[in-house]
């Protein structure tokens, strides 16, 4: 369990029960994963600004090519539309991109956000103010490989800070578990909808985004809990006690 600073309890979900939830959600209820992701993207884009504060204004976007990129790719938009000097790296081609993810690309392709050639993505987050990554979302299939692995063990190595979507990139987010690499040092992760079991092995900052999926779609599932949300669209999350 978790909880809201005001101490309401907070359930997580494993891998499965979150894909049942976004199944209901999109198929018995309507909801489009554009607009979820639309939502994801905005508060990953708020959480970014209230970690720079006042500091450097540069900000590196790692995406991959589902959900998780598209929600990234989508908070790259929110940033530049408010100031922010934001860059893009995407660890697939354009054409490799799912759907929603591209969709969102191609409405960041008509701005001045750049998208980074390889050769110059180690420079790109060394000099970043702010990483965020949104590499890979909480269907984690084995070990990162390929261009993925290479831009987890460049962001470990150079980032100067880093946000992830979601679930840090490479964990498991049932049982926690790191079958490879994965982003070491998230010093904040915006996990969506309800909290990942996994992130109970996590020691970041944790909080929580609110992506418009009703009440009535976790009851489907058996999930009962007080609205988490008033009038902001994220929280702070902090461990809670044990019961019993």
């Amino acid at each position: 369990m978790f909880q809201t600073e005001h101490g309401l309890p907070v359930p997580t979900v494993t891998e499965e029960e979150m894909r049942q939830i976004d199944r209901i959600a999109v198929e018995e209820f309507n909801l489009s994963i554009l607009q979820m992701m639309e939502n994801a993207g905005r508060a990953l884009a708020e959480n970014a600004f209230a970690m720079l504060g006042s500091r450097s204004r540069t900000v590196t976007v790692l995406a991959g090519p589902g959900g998780n990129g598209g929600g990234g790719i989508c908070a790259a938009r929110h940033m530049h539309n408010r100031g922010l000097e934001v860059s893009l790296v995407l660890a697939n081609s354009v054409e490799d991109l799912h759907d929603a993810a591209l969709a969102q690309f191609e409405i960041l392709h008509s701005t001045q956000v750049s998208l980074i050639p390889q050769s110059d993505v180690e420079k790109t987050i060394r000099n970043a103010a702010l990483v965020v990554d949104a590499l890979l979302g909480y269907t984690l299939r084995g070990a990162p490989d390929g261009r993925v692995k290479e831009i987890i063990e460049i962001c470990n190595r150079e980032a100067a800070r880093v946000l992830s979507l979601d679930i840090p990139s490479g964990m498991n987010a049932t049982t926690g578990d790191i079958p490879g690499v994965v982003i070491k040092d998230a010093e904040r992760t915006l996990t969506l909808a309800l909290p990942k079991t996994g992130l109970r092995q996590y020691h970041g900052e944790l909080f929580l985004a609110d992506i418009g999926i009703p009440p009535e779609v976790y009851r489907k599932l058996d999930l009962r809990f007080e609205p988490l949300f008033e009038s902001r669209s994220w929280q702070r999350l902090k461990h809670g006690q044990p019961s019993g």
